[in-house]
């Protein structure tokens, strides 16, 4: 059994290599249950499960993948984290153990990769400003993807409710050689921006339906939750709107809820979702429209990103 930590995970899924796994494994079939939530406490804490494998039509030897996912709010009291997570795979023919992978990595580089990967197929072309709201841990791994992924982007900046947090994440981005610095005002940031990625725990919209112009994309990565939203529901209303998977989407993604119950657009308004985006054809890019990629996360993904670590994609 290997034991892969988040450093050598890191090493083993580098974006370019992520992107085309997802591209080429989101075409083809992934089982996914739904996904288990548990409160092993009785205090409102989770387990979460999230199982996923590939049917035997696909490939005969395969993973068997488990992401576990504990999520304890009360430990910010104790000063411990509140989440842990590892991912655990086994072979799917026999069941035999094979790795033990860092979930919390996994669940970064995976996340990233697949708001890239939205905006590689949804954005302008000739997008070359990107702007990334947030400080936590994915804001880098986002503007690394992104950058991975539409290599024309020359821009980035980076917006936080503290700046001097947006200016410590600018300039560590700007050390490793990407052209990043701290935002100025939210609201003419995201009216300059070709490409907008969040990654906020907001419970209210952060940007304007007012701010947005045409032709932008934006990338909502935060807000999984019906109760959380970082841009305005209105925004939905105009702009082309696709999902990671449509049905998490519909059950979880705050500001599709909230637009579905204000009546602003109905279910039928998510185009598609990146499983089908991956097996084309991929939409003709308005200059004009306004696309919207809404990620809360599923087990395919981290599927893929195992895949690629152990060296285990499908054929083709």
């Amino acid at each position: 059994m290997r034991v892969i930590d988040a450093a050598t995970l890191a090493e083993l899924t580098p974006y370019p290599a992520l992107l085309d796994a997802l591209a080429g494994g989101l075409a083809r079939p992934i089982e996914c249950p739904q996904r288990l939530h548990l409160d092993p406490t009785g205090a409102g804490d989770a387990l979460l499960l999230m199982p996923a494998w590939r049917p035997a039509s696909v490939m005969q030897a395969g993973l068997l993948g488990v992401k576990l996912v504990t999520a304890y709010p009360g430990n910010a009291a104790k000063g411990l984290p509140a989440v842990a997570a590892s991912y655990t795979a086994f072979d799917r023919q026999t069941g035999q153990l094979l790795a033990v992978l860092d979930g919390t990595e996994l669940t970064v580089r995976r996340t990233a990769a697949a708001l890239a990967l939205g905006a590689r197929w949804l954005a302008r072309e000739g997008s070359r400003r990107l702007l990334v709201i947030g400080t936590g841990a994915l804001s880098q791994p986002l503007a690394r993807a992104h950058l991975a992924a539409m290599p024309g982007l020359a821009e980035v900046r980076v917006w936080g409710r503290v700046a001097a947090k947006a200016a410590r994440v600018a300039g560590m981005l700007a050390a490793e050689g990407i052209p990043a610095a701290p935002a100025g005002a939210l609201a003419d940031e995201v009216a300059a921006a070709d490409v907008i990625v969040t990654a906020t725990t907001a419970r209210e919209p952060l940007i304007a339906s007012v701010w947005v112009r045409e032709g932008t994309h934006l990338g909502l990565a935060g807000a999984f939750t019906p109760e959380m939203a970082e841009a305005d529901p209105a925004l939905l209303g105009r702009a082309a709107l696709w999902a990671d998977e449509r049905e998490a989407v519909l059950a979880k993604g705050g500001e599709v809820v909230r637009a579905i119950a204000a009546g602003i657009i109905g279910p039928e308004a998510i185009r598609g979702d990146l499983a089908s985006l991956a097996r084309g054809p991929r939409p003709a890019r308005d200059p004009a429209a306004i696309t919207v990629f809404k990620s809360v996360g599923f087990a395919a993904l981290d599927l893929i990103a195992a895949e690629l670590a152990l060296g285990c994609l499908p054929p083709g």
